[in-house]
């Protein structure tokens, strides 16, 4: 365990990619099995510890420590992992667990992961009481599933094929096949087994990703086709092996949330598509991205909202027909194969999307902020002869994107960060004034800000407070912030009526007066 608490304090302190991947890499190196394969799980979200949810961990402080003393630690720290282990008191014996080497991470969380929920809380509090705190604050982490070390997924995936002289796009095609801890992965790494055989199982494969179009405008426009991009989500859908999977952008697996998309696809393939819903008040169309939200992250899906929100796939690519790889083929082959292959799925579940014709593009550029009523994020710029290769590639695919609308909103609520910015007020909930001169919150933001902005702004929030709830502060309407978004929709579940898409703060305008700020009348104008 000491070699993984390690890290993860090497890890939190270091901004650099090279030198993470460096950390990753050493230490999946050195570590034996099963405990490299479990750290590699714990950093890229694949721990599942069904009887330890942070629950258990607030109802073990709450037994250990002093109530007021916790509550007010954990206020000022800001992490309840962090809280825990630096109050939590040492074994009787004052024997440390992590020197004797009676726990490693892989058996620890072996016997965690094997635990009933009535159990798990007594052996989890006798490994605290044998750990230093750092040890501590990593058990905690991994067994809650919160790990935030500024790694993601495709960071901890780089570091190993780095360290072991594999392509990263290599781990990816075989990632979704395995399971923790990994140890035919590593068995591949180091040579001593052949690669893990995926041809007959529904696995996820690397997305081919554009650059924005303002980095290089001086493209010929004769050489790329140009095509929607709709505002979904990006999917792949995948069948081999008589199973077929949904995967999102990021390789997880969201099928569950879908099972009509699943069960229309029943041809062996992997297709590229954005996963939509239709609108009841579109006449069919697809609908607003908060129509999918209601869908996304469901377990079960009740058949109400497969009937009042009916998904489907717009498709963009064909990768993978029957057992034919198509991906070396250029995008108008594949684009060829696509519309006949689509002639084979069922027309209310799946269609494609359309090319858009255009000779110049400052004939694209007015099509683009046109459609923007029409459930389009912006266009697709694909060279005509490029292959599908995994990540961003200059010169291939161009994303050109609508310019964002913008908000002047009061500051109503914030609330800390995690990982590094659990110190700061870093997530700030904004409104907009209704016509009786009430304000309602409209969105929440966590980015946009530089350094300097985000310290100015804890400063205000900490200056400004009038009101606590939890770890919530309500502060004085008193600063107007500049709201940068992609779309604004109708939203049942907001007491404003409106869901912002993909907000930012994009200025602070300290000289503007809070009423002057916009109106909820003004933004449901541009509802879409």
């Amino acid at each position: 365990m000491r070699a993984f608490s390690q890290l993860l304090d090497d890890l939190t302190y270091t901004r650099s990619r090279n030198a993470k991947l460096r950390l990753i890499g050493d230490y999946l190196k050195a570590a034996p099995d099963p405990d490299r394969g479990i750290a590699l799980a714990a950093l890229t979200g694949e721990i599942d510890i069904p009887s330890v949810k942070p629950s258990v961990i607030r109802a073990l402080a709450e037994e250990r420590i002093d109530p007021v003393l916790y509550r007010l630690s954990r206020d000022f720290v800001g992490d309840s992992a962090e809280t825990l282990s630096l109050l939590w008191d040492d074994a009787p014996d004052g024997r440390p667990m992590i020197d004797d080497g009676e726990y490693r991470l892989g058996e620890a969380v072996a016997t965690l992961q094997a635990a009933s929920r009535s159990d798990a809380p007594a052996i989890l509090a006798e490994m605290l009481s044998h750990l230093d705190p750092s040890g501590r604050y990593a058990l905690i982490k991994v067994a809650t599933g919160a790990l935030r070390v500024g790694v993601s997924a495709r960071l901890a995936k780089q570091a190993l094929a780095d360290a072991f002289g594999l392509e990263v796009d290599a781990v990816e095609e075989v990632w979704h096949a395995l399971s923790p801890p990994y140890e035919e992965l590593f068995a591949w790494a180091e040579g001593r087994s052949e690669p893990p055989d995926v041809a007959n199982m529904p696995v996820f494969r690397p997305f081919m990703l554009a650059h924005p179009l303002e980095d290089d405008k001086k493209i010929d426009l004769s050489q790329y086709a140009a095509e929607w991009k709709w505002d979904g989500i990006r999917v792949q859908l995948v069948r081999a092996g008589g199973e077929t999977r949904l995967y999102s952008r990021t390789g997880d697996d969201i099928g569950a949330s879908f099972p009509d998309v699943l069960e229309a696809f029943e041809h062996d393939g992997v297709i590229d598509g954005e996963l939509l819903v239709r609108g009841q008040e579109q006449g069919g169309r697809a609908g607003s991205f908060n129509a999918l939200q209601q869908r996304l992250g469901r377990k079960v899906v009740s058949k109400k909202l497969r009937e009042s929100n009916p998904a489907f796939v717009r498709l963009y690519d064909l990768l993978i027909e029957g057992k034919e790889d198509l991906r070396e083929l250029g995008w108008e082959e594949r684009r060829a194969r696509l519309e006949k292959f689509i002639g084979r799925l069922p027309e209310d579940r799946f269609d494609l999307s359309d090319i858009v014709e255009a000779d110049s593009l400052d004939a694209l550029d007015a099509l683009r902020e046109e459609a923007r009523d029409t459930g389009v994020e912006g266009l697709m710029l694909k060279r005509r002869d490029s292959r599908y290769v995994a990540g961003r590639r200059v010169g291939l695919w161009y994303k050109w994107k609508r310019d964002p609308l913008n908000a002047d909103c009061v500051l109503m609520y914030a609330q800390r960060g995690s990982g590094k910015r659990s110190s700061y007020f870093s997530d700030y909930t904004f409104g907009c004034w209704t016509e009786e001169g009430e304000l309602l919150p409209v969105g929440k933001a966590y980015f946009g800000f530089t350094d300097e902005e985000l310290k100015w702004l804890d400063r205000f929030v900490r200056r400004n407070t009038i009101n606590r709830f939890g770890p919530v502060r309500e502060v004085e309407k008193a600063l107007v912030l500049e709201v940068a978004f992609d779309s604004i929709h109708e939203s049942k579940r907001h007491k404003s009526g409106l869901a912002m898409r993909f907000p930012r703060i994009s200025r602070i305008r300290e000289d503007k007066p809070v009423e002057e700020a916009d109106t909820i009348a003004a933004l449901r104008k541009l509802t879409s």
